[in-house]
């Protein structure tokens, strides 16, 4: 008796011989020249006339043939995907992370379905933002962000200032040069706020949903274990629809 994840191995193969089969076949009955046949015999209208050779052309492909082996390649496929979704409806496992039961008898579909979504939920973690790491973080509850320790810098101002060259005579006025001074004037005070999360959280987060989408492949791999029986329905399906 085979086990559902063999099923499961060979369908794709099965649906991959019958998509080539029934295409070869459609395609064999649009040339009309494969289906059609003649047999041709000359006879002159004397004995001295001249003696031509019969002709004959065999039919290539009969429909009903293509019908009978299309039938068989359909078959095997609609029978592989019933003995598939067949054993689905009873396939199921828990989903067992660190030895605590998150869910149990969980079936096939669901679990493929969580491991997909699994998969983007990592892919939205890992691009959660975080904290920079140059700087000291606390957390702040009358914000609930994270803030900094305040840094006190100095405010500058440009001022105007005066450099003599030269002194001024009775003949020449003063050489002054104008530049610029800067002169402390106040004081900033600056506290950082964040809403990012810390490093470790992101990375206990990642560890958290990384071991659950192993449960899960676990999980689907214990209900893929199950023995299942073969379903018969292509014969009946094709009996009908062929026969």
């Amino acid at each position: 008796m085979a086990k559902l994840n063999q099923i499961i191995a060979v369908e794709k193969g099965v649906k991959a011989k019958s998509h080539q089969d029934l295409t070869a076949a459609h395609h064999g009955l649009q040339k009309p020249a494969l289906l059609a046949g003649i047999s041709r015999t000359y006879q002159p209208k004397d004995e001295e006339g001249e003696q031509l050779p019969p002709e004959a052309t065999r039919v290539q492909v009969q429909a009903e043939d293509v019908l009978r082996e299309t039938a068989r390649t359909l078959t095997r496929l609609f029978d592989v995907t019933a003995t598939k979704d067949w054993a689905n409806r009873t396939a199921r496992a828990d989903v067992t992370v660190e030895g605590r039961t998150l869910l149990t008898q969980v079936p096939v579909s669901y679990l493929l379905f969580l491991e997909k979504q699994l998969a983007d939920v990592h892919t939205f973690i890992r691009k959660l933002p975080v904290l920079d790491a140059s700087e000291s973080w606390t957390q702040d509850p009358s914000t609930d962000a994270w803030k900094t320790e305040p840094v006190r810098t100095v405010r500058t101002k440009k001022v105007p200032r005066n450099h003599v060259k030269a002194e001024a005579t009775d003949k020449h006025p003063a050489q002054v040069d104008v530049y610029y001074e800067d002169v402390p004037v106040g004081y900033w005070t600056t506290v950082k706020f964040s809403g990012a999360l810390p490093a470790r959280r992101v990375n206990e987060l990642l560890d958290r949903v990384e071991k659950l989408q192993q449960a899960v492949k676990f999980a689907r791999e214990e209900a893929n274990g199950i023995e299942v029986t073969d379903e018969r329905v292509g014969e009946a399906v094709f009996g009908y629809l062929f026969g």
